[in-house]
């Protein structure tokens, strides 16, 4: 019978694999868009789960010996490593899948706009080094404020397509969009455990929190035209990547592609520009163009508000803490 996984794909949605360890997308073979791309996505607390496995040791030498070359402190010998380290694992990918990788910029960058951009050029001027060329890498970047602007420039100056992450609340999701990036990645499984933990109760399917704001957005982008990608991801459950089957696509851990794939339960359709995005007009509300009203709705949400913040503030952790095991091989 036909997998549950292979049904998610007849729905239109594209699948991609959520993982560092390219050894495991492999195994999954991230299913090709009607474009002919297939995507994976990557970030730091992921690559930091991959870098910890001997069988990856090789890339960190390839990334230690360009930071010594590059000169200069050991700590800008680090910032180097760290950016060829990313270069290297989405080299790997690309030439598992023929589409795009999504590489994370540092999350400490997040509150700096001008900073975002030569980070993303630095990225992309490495990747095109190795030979890869910018149309088949997504800037991974934080919905901040700052975030969703540097990413607005990047892709209207530079052609730098950009994934917009951490993305938890409308305002963030309608910026986006107004923005024109390329993608973006609402945190489904967040959003729950945000409200879980704020209420107590338990949710599954349709009333989900996590579900319903990407049914949102994604109903609001097909009406009003917009051509962003939505792209949902951090997922708890099979339930809730059922419950979005037809978004345009799903970006899945390796442990809950497993679980699809051994499952033959039905996936309908739930999602589609046709049907259920013009089920309830959503009137159009516009943030790009305003700094204070962006920020003013951000805060109203508490939830997007909370979880923005404290993803940052993880990604930074797991960045800092990548840099001292480079650190410490650069230092030997």
């Amino acid at each position: 019978m036909t997998t549950s996984l292979d049904q998610l794909k007849q729905t239109g949605t594209v699948v991609v694999s959520d993982s560092g360890d390219f050894e495991a997308i492999d195994v999954y073979k991230p299913q090709a868009s009607s474009e002919g791309l297939a995507d994976a996505t990557t970030n730091p607390s992921l690559l930091l789960a991959a870098v910890n496995k001997p069988k990856y040791s090789r890339l960190i030498d390839v990334a230690i010996a360009y930071g010594k070359q590059k000169g200069g402190t050991v700590h800008q010998q680090v910032d180097a490593a760290v950016d060829r380290l990313l270069v290297e694992f989405g080299k790997e990918i690309l030439a598992i899948i023929p589409g795009r990788v999504s590489t994370e910029i540092d999350a400490r960058l997040s509150f700096d706009k001008a900073a975002t951009k030569a980070k993303a050029k630095e990225i992309i001027a490495l990747y095109e080094s190795v030979g890869i060329k910018k149309e088949r890498v997504l800037i991974k970047i934080a919905s901040s404020w700052e975030g969703i602007q540097a990413a607005r420039e990047l892709e209207r100056d530079d052609g730098i397509h950009c994934n917009l992450t951490l993305l938890f609340g409308f305002a963030q999701a309608v910026a986006c969009a107004e923005a024109g990036v390329t993608l973006i990645s609402p945190f489904v499984g967040r959003i729950l455990d945000w409200y879980k933990k704020s209420t107590g109760k338990n949710y599954e399917g349709d009333d989900d929190p996590g579900v319903k704001s990407v049914k949102h957005i994604f109903n609001y982008y097909k009406q009003h035209g917009y051509k962003t990608i939505v792209m949902g991801a951090s997922f708890r459950n099979v339930g809730e990547i059922k419950a979005l089957a037809g978004v345009d696509f799903l970006t899945i851990s390796p442990a809950l592609l497993e679980e699809l794939r051994n499952s033959t339960d039905g996936v309908p359709r739930r999602l589609s520009p046709q049907i259920s995005a013009q089920a309830e007009p959503i009137a159009k509300v516009s943030y790009i163009e305003n700094e204070a009203e962006f920020r003013w709705e951000l805060l109203q949400d508490q939830m997007a508000f909370d979880k923005l913040h404290e993803g940052i503030k993880k990604f930074a952790e797991d960045g800092k803490t990548l840099k001292d095991i480079l650190l410490k091989k650069i230092g030997a």
